[in-house]
């Protein structure tokens, strides 16, 4: 994985440097930024380290291969760059163990590559990864029930508190509801990993 590095005054103009010469767009690629102080004026030195969405996807692949290999699991990947997010869906021969009990495996696995990446980048990539339709399955539950609370709420004017869930699935919940529903609103509560959601209608 190569790192672009353009040194300037101005982020944006470094920015706008960098896809030029690469001829990329700004969801093509991941950056940091660093500054320093240089000279004896002490100026301050903007640099952006550059890298393509592509070869932070090979990268990413690449280390789940060696991963999922060293597991004792035969995987292919299905992978998509798309608005900035790396999408790797996996497919094994043993689908439960990479998913494991309540997405927890998928889920650490997620953590560990973004820090893998940052290490390498200095950047976190907004990163999914998906067994087989997983996800995809996840979502569409969380969604029912989501609908499901909501109407409840709107009819009896109480709050009701979900499950403890991860960041992801109520990113999904907050999404849903602030989009389908105007009588009510969610709000996250409680500490990591006892984190979840209050539906709470909204005063009239």
């Amino acid at each position: 994985m190569q790192e672009y590095l353009y040194e300037g005054k101005d982020k944006e103009t470094l920015i706008q440097q960098a896809l030029d010469e690469l001829k990329l767009e700004e969801d093509d690629i991941l950056y940091s930024v660093t500054k320093e102080k240089v000279g004896l004026l002490k100026k301050e030195l903007v640099k952006l380290h550059v890298f393509k969405m592509t070869e932070v996807l090979a990268f990413i692949k690449h280390y789940l291969e060696n991963l999922t290999k060293d597991m004792g699991l035969d995987v292919s990947f299905e992978t998509q760059v798309r608005e900035k997010q790396i999408t790797i869906r996996m497919f094994s021969d043993n689908n439960n163990i990479l998913i494991g009990k309540q997405g927890k495996t998928l889920q650490a696995l997620t953590t560990v590559v973004k820090q893998v990446v940052k290490n390498a980048t200095g950047c976190y990539p907004y990163v999914l990864l998906d067994v087989s339709n997983y996800k995809e399955n996840q979502e569409k539950y969380l969604i029912r029930t989501a609908k499901t609370i909501a109407k409840e709420v709107e009819q009896t004017k109480n709050p009701v508190i979900m499950e403890n869930m991860n960041s992801y699935e109520r990113r999904i919940i907050h999404n849903y509801i602030s989009e389908k529903f105007k009588t009510v609103y969610t709000e996250s509560e409680g500490e990591e990993p006892n984190r979840h959601i209050v539906v709470k209608p909204k005063e009239d």
